[in-house]
């Protein structure tokens, strides 16, 4: 059994990694059956990654919705544009402190009530900025949008823990994908929405009009979702729809431990060098979405309208990267493989958007801003799906929430700094910052052991079901399933 996970996506650490895990305090034994446990795939699975996939969308929509109109709301709140691009570096800061307890949350109390608290957050937020369209308002909009910031939190480290809970071993990616396609689709519409919206206007009566509006719109929408939410979303399926699920399903939650987990986390060199990559990458793509409006008009005057469309593309062409590599790992199983030959054309696709921008045809900055896109926004399930593997049986919220903390820390630090180059210099220069790091990041995924823990459990599942036994053990008697909470 050893030799056949190795020839997925190289190397599995298999006896070894396992006998550790039994020794913990979460051990779980299984008693010899007769048959395997049962698991069942249900319908209603599609139902509830679409739905969280629409309240994802409708908040990272907001993310991004002041920093492509930058110039608009400068003017029109009387602040500067490093005050405007703080709207977008909430989000990043305020999930570094609050990723861990809402990480712990996630554990304890389950998905209905973190999607329940997402959702409500996230509308809490929309209104509180539909009565901040005034100019002397702005710290008003400010809180509306920190609302919305906190619901990120609980929304961001969910996608891989409802395809792990809810989907098959053989679409969990896939499944992991659309979570995030809903993420990638609200910036989308991000970069899309506010400049048709909220027109260049010079009357400020107006103007204030056009953003009302738009907020209005945001929070029906987020209303609308939190309904639907209260009302549909399921905690977990009757049956479990693998045998990794039906294990973790056995342990009792009295025997998890979450700040064990994070240190067992913290111990696993290939994730920690996850980690380092994921923030470099995300963070690289958090940093260009934020400047992305700045870097348009120093060199395209005027459109606004345009910049926002860039984005557009740069998104939409990662949302479809996003789901030919999900179904590409659900088939193929090489997540270091796919993973590092992103990374690197991601890399490159960084630097022929920085050499091209300035040529003075916008057409030009649209095939490039959309190749970036398939690879860099691509890129993000790629990391989750890995982690996972890395990391099983440790909680996906846990692993996935260490990872957007890396993701929102780099975020904010290449932020800040290409935004002072670009002032201090140009937008090459910015841009060039962004590609150094994107290839120390490639040297270090190269590095990244490719363990396919997850691979592993399910394969020994189906052998002990082959065998008509529930429980598969090493020579030393130990059992091999999974020994702590999913």
């Amino acid at each position: 059994m050893g030799d056949e996970s190795k020839a997925v996506d190289g190397e599995v650490n298999d006896n070894n990694y396992f006998s550790k895990t039994a020794a913990t305090d979460a051990e779980v034994t299984f008693e010899n059956q007769s048959t395997p446990p049962e698991t069942r795939l249900y319908k209603k699975r599609w139902i509830i990654v679409l739905l969280f996939s629409s309240y994802s969308l409708c908040n990272s929509y907001q993310w991004i919705q002041y920093g492509i109109i930058n110039n608009i709301f400068m003017r029109f709140y009387g602040v500067d544009s490093f005050t405007i691009d703080w709207m977008s570096m909430i989000y990043m800061l305020t999930y570094i402190p609050l990723i861990f307890p809402v990480s712990w949350l996630l554990d304890k109390k389950g998905l209905r009530v973190i999607a329940l608290v997402a959702a409500a957050l996230n509308c809490t937020g929309t209104w509180i900025k539909v009565a901040s369209a005034r100019p002397d308002l702005f710290p008003v909009t400010f809180l509306g949008q920190f609302m919305c910031s906190v619901a990120q939190v609980f929304i961001l480290g969910m996608p891989s823990r409802i395809a792990s809970v809810w989907f098959g071993s053989e679409e969990v990616s896939t499944a992991c994908s659309i979570g995030v396609f809903g993420n990638q689709l609200g910036i989308a519409i991000g970069f899309l929405v506010p400049p048709i919206l909220v027109p260049n206007v010079e009357d400020l009566d107006q103007l204030a009009a056009h953003i009302r509006v738009m907020f209005y719109i945001t929070a029906g929408v987020a209303t609308f979702l939190f309904v639907l939410v209260v009302i549909v979303f399921q905690e977990r399926p009757e049956l479990p729809p693998t045998h990794a699920q039906a294990a973790a399903r056995r342990i009792s939650p009295e025997s998890y431990s979450y700040t064990a987990s994070i240190l067992r986390l913290l111990r696993n060199k290939a994730f920690i060098l996850l980690v380092i990559t994921y923030g470099l990458n995300v963070g690289c793509f958090y940093a260009v979405s934020t400047l992305l409006n700045r870097m348009i008009i120093e060199h395209y005057p005027g459109e606004e309208v345009n910049a926002g469309r860039i984005g557009l593309t740069i998104v939409i062409a990662g949302m479809v990267g996003s789901l030919i590599c999900g179904i590409w790992l659900d088939r193929s199983k090489t997540y270091k493989q796919t993973t590092l030959a992103v990374y690197l054309m991601s890399l490159v696709g960084l630097v022929i958007y920085a050499f091209t921008l300035n040529l003075g045809h916008l057409w030009v900055v649209f095939i490039t801003a959309g190749a970036l896109g398939f690879f860099m926004t691509g890129y993000l399930p790629l990391g989750f799906e890995f982690a996972v593997e890395l990391t099983y049986p440790e909680s996906e919220g846990t692993s996935s929430g260490l990872l957007n903390c890396s993701a929102q820390v780099f975020g904010i630090i290449f932020t800040i700094c290409q935004g002072k180059i670009m002032d201090s210099f140009n937008t090459l220069a910015g841009n060039l910052f962004l590609c150094a790091f994107l290839l120390i990041g490639t040297f270090i995924t190269a590095c990244i052991k490719s363990d396919l823990r997850r691979q592993l459990a399910n394969q020994q599942a189906l052998a002990a079901a082959a065998l008509g036994r529930s429980d598969v053990q090493d020579h030393s008697g130990t059992s091999l399933l999974p020994s702590t909470h999913m």
